[in-house]
């Protein structure tokens, strides 16, 4: 059984309050798409609906923490980054693969924590900086390892800007959610994530997820992958998350 700390304590139980509307909310868009107006409204209505009931509980729970959907210049200690509906687009067309993340930063724009929650299908994530990554499941708590392939043939590639250089891979997919894409990841149900213009907070959350499964993540465009800079990747929003043994192969594929 996996300790869960305080910090992650806070950020799952929020999370969950946060979202409890939200399936009721998504049983809804089906039957609301007949009518274009209607259902967008619906959505906003939706998703600010979630953004206020984040921020009603964090402050409710811990009132001293700053809460911000981007990054701040200058924040004053740790704030909280949150997306209310990270795969917004998924959601509005009733595709049960979106999530709403909470990560929390330092005053340096270090990720400490953070939960990934699809409340679709009832699926959580989280990790905490130097504890793991780990993902709540039915009778227990799993920890999260990225995979050990090494072959990029039979790789399992998740990618929304540069599925073309993946030709070789056995599966390249997009599924819209960044945050979700880096927990699969994480729990190595895919082998790579490489993704452009994402969501800062769904990336911030992803990220963690990927690192303390045992992954590496780099800005897409970066020169070499001779280290990880984890606030460029945050700066620049767009993220290539590998395992170990493909990171070679990937980053230059990705970069010729």
């Amino acid at each position: 059984m996996a300790y869960v700390s305080p910090t992650l304590n806070l950020l799952i139980t929020v999370v969950k309050k946060a979202t409890n509307a939200l399936n009721r909310d998504f049983s809804e868009i089906e039957r609301l798409q007949s009518s274009i107006k209607g259902y967008q409204n619906f959505v906003i209505a939706a998703y600010e609906k979630v953004e206020k009931n984040l921020r009603f509980e964090f402050n409710k729970m811990k009132p001293d923490l700053q809460i911000s959907k981007e990054l701040l210049a200058n924040p004053q200690g740790n704030y909280l980054l949150v997306s209310p509906i990270d795969g917004v687009e998924n959601f509005s067309r009733g595709i049960s693969y979106f999530s709403t993340t909470a990560a929390l930063l330092d005053a340096n724009n270090n990720v400490l924590a953070a939960v990934v929650y699809n409340p679709a299908i009832d699926e959580m994530y989280f990790a905490e900086k130097g504890n793991g990554a780990f993902k709540e499941g039915f009778r227990s708590i799993e920890r999260l390892r990225v995979t050990a392939n090494k072959d990029l043939e039979k790789s399992f590639v998740l990618t929304s800007s540069h599925a073309a250089r993946f030709s070789e891979a056995t599966f390249v997919r997009s599924f819209g959610s960044v945050a979700l894409e880096m927990a699969y990841l994480a729990a190595g149900k895919a082998d790579v994530v490489v993704r452009a213009e994402n969501s800062v907070a769904g990336l911030a959350a992803g990220m963690i997820l990927v690192k303390e499964a045992g992954g590496y993540v780099f800005e897409i465009n970066q020169k070499d992958i001779k280290s990880e800079d984890l606030k460029k990747v945050l700066a620049g929003r767009s993220v290539l998350a590998v395992n170990g043994a493909l990171s070679k192969k990937v980053y230059d594929l990705v970069n010729p």
